[in-house]
């Protein structure tokens, strides 16, 4: 992790990892769970090779998952997670997110929500209160930009309206399913 306690794009991986066997509530192949990895990870944040450099056998070797059936890559073996894999993932999960946007913390809050109903209820409203305080603080630097560039020329006023809208839904968004949570 960064020193802030955020996620680096390899433990994003990790946490895509782990929740998708989490998640499965089974064993599953090698390969599958690579290509889940793959599929889920590019869609969010398109290919790349930062992202997806995490190994899985990194993380049989670290003692979070470990092979039920079979050895590893070579003969597709199944896969399940260690008791110290379950503790990792629910430590990725709660993780803080960084306050810039960018494809990774796209990714991050993507993952939050994807594995948030595997949380105790009391710690899904405390991420969705990180979540939203995540983008109450990019609509408060964006309108501060905007007010900086009010008269400016130039077409900035106008995507910057754009994005602003965009996060005020988000928000809106965050803030009813945090309502729902129970």
């Amino acid at each position: 992790m960064f020193a802030d306690n955020t996620l680096t794009p390899k433990e994003a991986i990790r946490l895509c990892a782990l929740g998708t066997l989490a998640q499965a509530g089974e064993p599953i192949r090698y390969s599958q769970l690579a290509s889940e990895i793959r599929h889920f990870t590019s869609r969010i944040t398109g290919p790349s090779l930062d992202i997806m450099g995490t190994s899985i056998e990194l993380l049989k070797y670290e003692g979070l998952v470990q092979a039920v059936e079979g050895v590893g890559m070579e003969d597709d073996a199944k896969l399940s997670l260690t008791d110290k894999g379950i503790q990792a993932f629910q430590t990725l999960l709660t993780s803080k997110i960084r306050a810039q946007g960018s494809d990774v913390n796209k990714l991050i809050t993507t993952l939050k929500l994807r594995f948030l109903h595997m949380l105790e209820s009391n710690i899904q409203k405390q991420q969705m209160d990180m979540l939203i305080e995540s983008v109450d603080g990019e609509l408060a630097r964006l309108d501060d930009l905007k007010a900086s560039h009010e008269n400016d020329a130039g077409y900035l006023k106008n995507w910057l309206d754009h994005d602003i809208k965009q996060l005020e839904s988000h928000l809106a968004w965050l803030e009813n399913l945090r309502s729902e949570i129970t």
